[in-house]
C-alpha cells in the first residue's frame, strides 16, 4: 500500500465521500483491502476531517450478512456504521437526485454509482474513496482508487 498517497490525497480534502466498497472492505476485513481502508477510517475517527456516504452504501453494505441469514451480524455492521463519529449518512434528497441524472447523463455512470457521486458533490466533498476508476469521469470530485495503491 502507498501510504505517501493516501496521506497526500487525504491532506488534501477537508471533507471525503466514501463508495460502498470501501466501507464493505473496511467492515468485512478484505485482506487485500482493509489496511488502506482502516487508515482512511482512522482519518476520518482522528477528525483530521470528515467524511459523508449515501444511504446506498448501507444498503450494499448489509446485503452480504443478510445473504448469508447473518442477522446478528447485519445488526452489529448497522450499529458500527450508524455511530462511526465523524461520518455523516445523506439520504438522496431531490437535489441529489437532479444532479445524479446530470451526472449519469453526462458521465454514463450507473443509476448507484451516480447517487454517490451525486452526494460527494452536494455534500462539497472534494474527494471520494473507491474502487471504481469509472468515477475518474467526474471531474466535480477527485477519485481515490484503492487498486491503485497497491
Amino acid at each position: 500500500m502507498s501510504t505517501a498517497k493516501v496521506d497526500a490525497f487525504l491532506g488534501r480534502h477537508r471533507r471525503i465521500a466514501l463508495d460502498s466498497s470501501v466501507v464493505i472492505y473496511a467492515i468485512e476485513g478484505s485482506p487485500k483491502y482493509f489496511d488502506v481502508a482502516a487508515r482512511v477510517f482512522q482519518w476520518i475517527q482522528d477528525r483530521n476531517g470528515d467524511a459523508v456516504t449515501s444511504t446506498i452504501t448501507m444498503v450494499e453494505a448489509l446485503v452480504r450478512p443478510y445473504r448469508l441469514a447473518a442477522g446478528a451480524r447485519a445488526r452489529e455492521f448497522h450499529a458500527l456504521l450508524v455511530t462511526y463519529p465523524h461520518l455523516r449518512w445523506i439520504e438522496p434528497t431531490i437535489e441529489i437526485a437532479i444532479e445524479a441524472a446530470r451526472i449519469r447523463a453526462a458521465y454514463n455512470l450507473c443509476t448507484p454509482d451516480a447517487i454517490q457521486a451525486a452526494t460527494a458533490t452536494v455534500a462539497r466533498a472534494g474527494g471520494l474513496v473507491t474502487n471504481d476508476p469509472i468515477f475518474r469521469r467526474v471531474p466535480s470530485v477527485e477519485a481515490l482508487i484503492l487498486d491503485e495503491l497497491l
